[in-house]
């Protein structure tokens, strides 16, 4: 998949898998791999910037804890992060329909 494709629909990527539970950056991108059955592969560069910014945003809380020795930042979607992630579901829904309705193929060839 090429990395320009998510654009536009990472946040709501991350918000979603915050969605059952609080994890750490590296965790996340675990996650987000899982999930898409190792299609998305996300850089560092691309993850952490966007909870900076999704935390800026209020959408998600950080605190930092240990875990397995380490201090790591743990991110937690908030009630806002919630209501977002409800709109992104839905703006996803009605865009892909669009596009799916746009290419599919058309009987007989009409536009």
């Amino acid at each position: 998949m090429r990395p320009d494709a998510i654009r536009g629909h990472l946040d709501g990527l991350i918000l979603s898998v915050l969605e059952a539970g609080p994890r750490h950056g590296y965790a996340i991108i675990e996650a987000l791999q899982l999930r898409s059955g190792g299609v998305l592969d996300l850089p560092t560069g691309t993850v952490y910037p966007a909870l900076r910014r999704l935390e800026r945003a209020a959408l998600l809380s950080g605190a930092w804890s240990v875990v397995g020795g380490r201090k790591r930042r743990t991110y937690t979607l908030t009630r806002a992060g919630r209501h977002a992630l409800a709109g992104q579901r839905t703006e996803w829904t009605e865009f892909s329909s669009v596009v799916d309705a746009v290419l599919r193929p058309v009987a007989g060839g009409q536009a």
